[in-house]
């Protein structure tokens, strides 16, 4: 069976409390033993990877430009795109269910994207603009959410 790839999306910006969030969200789907999947850049995507890397975890950055580098220091697999916010569409597609923790529009692109495309998304303090998305309370929820609909 192919190891499962828990897509984590949010702002490049973000409270101190939502990267803890982040953070924990990583952590979890690393000892869950997925791989967890983002943007790549900061914020959000930067702590989830922390939290994924602490665990001993795997982590992909679809990143928006050109240089590999642009890529947090937690990224072990940076995919070079150049393709700006269209990047979204690959995160979405290449994973078997999605976090959405806090952030903007740009989150709001990629959570329509797993609409449009059916896949599984969980939201932790962020939009709400769908009943097909299932709102979690915290990390452990979120996550465990996230896994069982990966699993169907």
């Amino acid at each position: 069976m192919k190891q499962k790839m828990i897509g984590v999306i949010g702002g490049g910006q973000c409270a101190p409390d939502i990267e803890l969030i982040a953070e924990e969200v990583g952590s979890l789907i690393a000892q869950k033993g997925a791989v967890l999947i983002c943007g790549g850049l900061s914020g959000v995507m930067e702590a989830a990877c922390r939290g994924a890397k602490q665990s001993n975890g795997t982590t992909i950055g679809v990143l928006p430009g050109n240089c590999k580098t642009d890529a947090n220091l937690y990224i072990d697999i940076p995919i070079v795109t150049g393709m700006a916010d269209a990047r979204n569409i690959v995160i979405v597609r290449s994973s078997d269910a999605v976090i959405a923790i806090d952030g903007k529009y740009g989150t709001l692109s990629e959570i329509s994207f797993c609409l449009v495309f059916n896949v599984p998304i969980i939201g932790l303090k962020t939009w709400n603009v769908d009943p097909a998305i299932f709102q979690a309370s915290n990390a452990h929820e979120a996550v465990n959410k996230a896994f069982a609909l990966a699993s169907k």
